[in-house]
Parts: structure tokens; C-alpha cells; sequence
């Protein structure tokens, strides 16, 4: 399994000297029994007169930046060595784990524990639960496991990526339409078409490593969205419908959460002139080394803010 190296350097250019608000940071990759961080900084330029971290309402870790004074430029950039393990996400998927014509139900332990994740956000119209039920057999019954996979098979094949680097997730029925979107907005249809079939989907944020990934070269990635889902017996399980990844092979976590806008990588407030914001440079860096292997495989992440 390899050592993963990250380097996120983000550059906010202003006209004229501006005054920030709190920034907040979710950028330290998550711990957990498969991935095991070595080494995390943060440095951020001008230098904050506070910066403290905190645990957001999901428990990830967060940095708190505040500032006094102003300044032209704001530079914040994170490092990160994790060592990364990967294994067989789905094979301890128990009997009761598949659903017939109605949703699926947990067991009442689970299903109080798992209720927000179930939760669909916004108005949801008829498309996303309809095309939810292509990959429910008309007859019988079907296990989760192959429902999800090809949940995210298909959106890997069926739908084209495109590169978007503002704003939020477009609604799952837009992507539906337009069959094309970014990491986030394959993530967005995936955690609302489980949650139409009863099933518990968190949105994630993170890093890719990937040989496959849809968008590959360094310096030239972003953060990266994907799902995880609830599958009785297994726990959560990660799923990347953009690259049609299953399991967490090549996927770094930072954060994951029930509502998208609780794992916003970066974001902040800044006072002056509308006229005065004249852009945003994002560099995102990941090293993937096997640790016997003297050659270092590159790969950087499809964007979430991109």
C-alpha cells in the first residue's frame, strides 16, 4: 500500500488591500484504520493573529483562521503524507443486506443512528427515484452491493465530466438531464438516488490517486467528491461514480456529511470593493509511492471547487 503525499495551495489575488474574515479549512486528510496520517502543515499567508483548530458538527477536523489587518493576497496552503491502505470493501455484506419494490429499511438500531444521512435534501421530483429504480430488479429481490455498483458504473459511463470550478453541486435532476457534470454533481445524484431507495449516503471530500481518474497530471487537480453508503454488515462504504471507483482504493478522505455544505474545503469572507477580487489560483499535488517500489506514480484530483 503507498505513502500519498498532497500538497493544496490556494491564492486569493485582491486590486487593492482588503480586510478578511474568518477563513475556514477542512484540508487535513481523515484518520482512520485505513489511512493513517503521518504528517500534516498548514501555512497561510499574511499570517492569521488567530488560527486554532476545532471539530466540526460531523466531528472532522477543522482549521479556524482570523485576521487583523489587510493585505492584497491570501495564500493558504497544506501538506499532507498518509499512508493508505485499501481491501475488499464489500465483503462482509450481510443476507438481510437487499431491497424488493419498497425502500430499503435498516434495523431499528441502525436506522436512528443513519436517519440525517437518510434524509433526502430539497425538493426531489419523480426522475431521480425512477432512475434510482433502473438497477432494482422488477422481480425478486437485490443486494445492495450490486445495486450500488452499478449505480456507480453507470454514471461513469453514461454521463460525461466536465471540469467546474465555482459554485455548489447542480441538482441531481440537471445532471440527469444534461447527463454530463463534475465530481460533485455525480456525487449529488448517487447520495439522492440512494436515499430515494431507503439507503443512508453521505457526500465526501478528499483526494485522488488514481491511475483512472478522469483527470490526471500534476498540478492540474482539484479536491474530489465521492459517496459513501451504509451497507449493513460492511459499514460505510466509499463509492466514486466519477471515476467508477468501489471501495476506497486511490480516495483520500478529509470529511464527509449528510449536507454538502458541511465539507466545504475552504472558505472565508473578505471586505472591500466588489471590484476589488480579481481571482482564485488553486494547485492541488498527489504523490502515490509504493513503499518497496523506487518509482513514484503522480496523479491529481478532479475538482470539487472545480
Amino acid at each position: 500500500m503507498p505513502i500519498v503525499s498532497i500538497r493544496h495551495r490556494t491564492t486569493y489575488r485582491y486590486r487593492n488591500p482588503v480586510a478578511f474574515g474568518d477563513h475556514h479549512m477542512m484540508l487535513r486528510p481523515a484518520e482512520s484504520f485505513d489511512q493513517r496520517l503521518l504528517s500534516f502543515e498548514l501555512s497561510i499567508s499574511p499570517t492569521p493573529n488567530v488560527l486554532r483548530q476545532i471539530h466540526d458538527l460531523t466531528g472532522a477536523p477543522m482549521s479556524l483562521a482570523r485576521f487583523d489587518g489587510r493585505s492584497s493576497r491570501l495564500t493558504i496552503e497544506s501538506r499532507a503524507s498518509v499512508d493508505h491502505y485499501s481491501g475488499d470493501a464489500l465483503a462482509l455484506e450481510r443476507d438481510d443486506a437487499s431491497l424488493g419494490a419498497d425502500p430499503f429499511e435498516y434495523q431499528a438500531d441502525e436506522a436512528a443512528a443513519l436517519a440525517d444521512a437518510c434524509r433526502s435534501r430539497g425538493e426531489r421530483g419523480p426522475e431521480v427515484e425512477a432512475w434510482a429504480r433502473r438497477f432494482v430488479k422488477p422481480i425478486g429481490r437485490t443486494r445492495l452491493s450490486s445495486l450500488l455498483v452499478a449505480m456507480t458504473h453507470a454514471i461513469r459511463s453514461d454521463f460525461a465530466y466536465e471540469l467546474r470550478r465555482e459554485g455548489p453541486p447542480q441538482s441531481p435532476e440537471i445532471t440527469l438531464a444534461r447527463k454530463r457534470g463534475s465530481c460533485r454533481d455525480f456525487a449529488m445524484l448517487q447520495v439522492e438516488a440512494a436515499r430515494q431507495l431507503g439507503l443512508a449516503a453521505l457526500f465526501v471530500t478528499g483526494y485522488i490517486y488514481s491511475g483512472s481518474a478522469k483527470e490526471t497530471g500534476p498540478g492540474h487537480g482539484h479536491t474530489h467528491a465521492w459517496v459513501r453508503v451504509y451497507v449493513p454488515g460492511c459499514g460505510w462504504i466509499d463509492f466514486d461514480p466519477t471515476n467508477g471507483i468501489v471501495g476506497n482504493a486511490g480516495l483520500i478522505r478529509v470529511a464527509a456529511a449528510a449536507d454538502h455544505r458541511s465539507v466545504v474545503p475552504l472558505h472565508g469572507s473578505w471586505r472591500g470593493l466588489g471590484s476589488d477580487f480579481l481571482g482564485m489560483d488553486v494547485e492541488v499535488e498527489v504523490a502515490a509511492a509504493q513503499r518497496r517500489s523506487e518509482q513514484p506514480a503522480t496523479a491529481s484530483g478532479v475538482a470539487l471547487t472545480g
